[in-house]
């Protein structure tokens, strides 16, 4: 068991209390509650775009030996 921590100790425990309080944790994820959602659905909509743009591509027209 620990030893009791006695006036000194009970006085910083008491002092440093407020650094665990809600209000002051996780703060970040508390400031922009939306923000993990919209990343994935950026993430979702980025790759969904890049396989329409590769099924979907026009046919080039282009060989590597024509130059402009």
């Amino acid at each position: 068991m620990a030893k009791p921590l006695g006036p000194t100790g009970e006085f910083f425990r008491r002092r440093d209390a407020w650094r665990s309080h809600p209000m002051l944790t996780n703060q970040f994820r508390h400031a922009t509650p939306g923000l993990g959602i919209a990343l994935v659905a950026f993430g979702i909509y980025l790759v969904g775009e890049t396989a329409y743009n590769k099924i979907y591509a026009p046919p080039s027209h282009h060989s590597p030996s024509e130059s402009h």
